[in-house]
This record gives structure tokens, sequence and C-alpha cells, in this order.
């Protein structure tokens, strides 16, 4: 009878799999406030919801990490290989491993939600507003999923470095991006050459998790990646990334570009946010600037990446076949902002390429 209600109200169907049940029965209240979707069914451990998966064919799981029977991510990875589902973690794990938050995310599950550390029952209901948009993010991605960040034939491997070919230190590449891009990020950042330009991040990223992600990045790249501290001289060969607890924005001192860190408050309900970087690119790098709009949810830097476009910078965007949410890039081509659509596997060659030619504005998809 689920079934048969949820396919006639077009509510979004979540499965809830924790072992606790305090946990599972303040997300059924949580996801069931909600007037565009319904709690379907809740599991203490992942045989039980292998079943109820076959039974109530839910849009999007919730998932905790550590369990009786099988653990979370053993059964995320059973999941993804047999029957691919929008999964969110929610876990005290992603939180106090991150680690275990981005291996997840590697995995295939969406997006992740750490539980509070203390007075649980409390601090998931503040969690409410949270937990009901990364559901509908999501459940979003669900048409996308089997494609995630769909792979190029051929090996990874940098691009060859610049060298001789491009000797400007005054580039600078401002990316942005949201669900979805802790991957998307990856697949780029890992293909650019030692020597090219410097890189600024926003990521939306709760902030225990930040560290550990630039961390993973800086063990896989070729490139120096880091959390940003604030006041770092942005050079060649070196990418940072926004705190989960801090704005970045980019500043210039006399012939250099600093790195700057801002508490101001959340603009388009993130801090970081992609909006505040790019508008302090385009303020203060202007046609030295090259902008990049990952994947996510939202509008997030749209508008401050037309402002970027407008004082001179050349912008990409990810396609909508390799992004796991088409909200960020959509919404930054339907302002214009855009030069290039380009799918996540050829977006370091299409950019190092940009560096390397210049020449005039063409729309590419």
């Amino acid at each position: 009878m689920a079934v048969a209600k949820m396919a006639t109200t077009g509510k979004i169907k979540v499965l809830i799999v924790d072992d606790s049940a305090l946990i599972r029965s303040i997300l059924k209240e949580v996801i069931n406030s909600n007037p565009d979707m319904e709690a379907v069914g809740a599991a203490a451990n992942p045989l039980q919801a292998r079943d109820m998966i076959r039974t109530l064919d839910p849009d999007v799981i919730t998932l905790d990490v550590e369990m009786p029977e099988m653990d979370g991510l053993t059964f995320l990875e059973k999941l993804m290989r047999l029957r691919p589902i929008p999964v969110l973690m929610i876990s005290s794990l992603t939180e106090k491993g991150s680690e275990t938050a981005l291996r997840a995310l590697e995995l295939g599950a969406i997006d992740f939600l750490p539980k509070p550390k203390i007075d649980i029952s409390e601090g998931m209901r503040e969690y409410a507003e949270e937990i009901a948009e990364k559901i509908r993010a999501a459940f979003q991605a669900k048409s996308g999923l089997p494609r995630r960040i769909a792979p190029s034939a051929a090996p990874v491997e940098s691009l060859p470095e610049l060298g001789s070919k491009f000797k400007s230190t005054e580039k600078i590449i401002i990316l942005g991006a949201s669900t979805g891009g802790t991957e998307a990020i990856k697949e780029f950042l890992i293909r650019l050459p030692a020597d090219a330009p410097g890189i600024l991040i926003a990521q939306h990223m709760p902030e225990a998790f930040t560290k550990s992600f630039a961390a993973r990045l800086d063990s896989l790249c070729k490139i120096k990646v880091v959390e940003s501290q604030g006041n770092e001289r942005v050079l060649p060969g070196h990418a940072f990334i926004a705190p989960g607890h801090s704005h970045l924005l980019l500043k210039r001192s006399g012939a250099n570009y600093l790195t700057e860190l801002s508490l101001s408050p959340p603009v388009n309900h993130h801090r970081p946010s992609v909006e505040v970087l790019f508008r302090s690119a385009a303020k203060n790098a202007g046609p030295n600037a090259l902008g990049v709009m990952l994947t996510g949810m939202g509008k997030d830097g749209a508008i401050a990446m037309l402002e970027m476009k407008r004082a001179g910078a050349y912008n990409f965007a990810q396609n909508e076949e390799t992004c796991v949410v088409f909200g960020m890039p959509r919404e930054a081509i339907a302002v214009g902002a855009v030069d290039e659509v380009v799918p996540i596997h050829d977006m370091a060659q299409r950019v190092m390429s940009r560096l390397v030619q210049g020449g005039a504005r063409s729309i590419r998809v």
C-alpha cells in the first residue's frame, strides 16, 4: 500500500537505516514534517534494509556507518554495485572519522551529515532543515546516479607542465562546488600539472571535514593542496580549500594574491559560499581569473560568476551528464556567466588549454 500511495502523491520516499531507535524515530519525525517527502520505512541494520528496498522501492536512503550485522560502508558498496540508490550518510563517524565520510563519497554516497556530538535528540531536530535539503538534493541526483563522474577511457594522468608555454604568475583559478563536489574536485585537481596557476576552492562542506579533504587531495595530486589558514600567498602549484567555518576570499597586496578568511554571515545559506569567493575574484583578479563551477544543488555563485565574466574572466561549468546535481552549473549558464560547458574528466585539459591559447570567447558544449 505504501508504494501505491507514494506513486500517487509524488512524495520523495525515504528509507532510514540506523541501529539507534531514537535516531530512527527523530528522522521519521523530521522527514514526515516536510510535505514533499515521507519516511516509508526504517531498518535497524543493512539486512533489514535489503528486504525493505525490494518492497518499498525508496527514492533516497539515509544510512548510518556503525551498525550490527554489516557496517554502512560495506552495505553502501554492495548497494552501489547491485542497485544504485541515492544515499545520504548520517553518522557520528562521518565527523569523528572524516576519512570514513570521504570514503563513503568515493563509494557513491551523495552527501553526508554528522550526528550532533551532544544532546542528539535536540541536535537532530536543529538539523531538520539541512536534512530535508540534503534529501532533496539526493533525490535530484537520482537520474544521474549510474553515471557518477564517468571516467575517461585513458588512465588518470596529470597534464604536462606548462613550462615555457606560460610564464605569467598572474593567472588564477577560482572554483566552486557543492553536492557531489568532493569527487569532481578530485577529478579536476588530480590531472593538473605541478606548475598550474594558484587555485582557490569553495566547497560546501562541514568544518570537521575540510582539513582531511585537503590532505587527501594533497596525497593524490602533483600540486600542493591545503585547507586555507588565511593570508597565504597564492602561488602557482598551490590550491587552497575554504575551511568549513569561514568564507574564503581572494585579495591583492601589491603584486601578490593572498587568501583571506571571513566569519561574516552565510550567503545563500552557506559559509563558505561560492558567491563570496567569486565576487572577490571579480574585484581583485578580473581578466586574470578563470572560473570553474562544478556540480552542486542551488544557485550559490551564479551571479558572482557573471560578475567575474563582466570583469574579464573566462568561465567554465561542468556539464549535466557528469554532474551529480546539475543545479549550480545550470544557474550559472542560465544567467550568461559561462563560456564553456565541459565534462568533468575534460575540465583540467580545457582550463590548461585556455591558459596557453587565450583568444576570443566562444560558448562550447
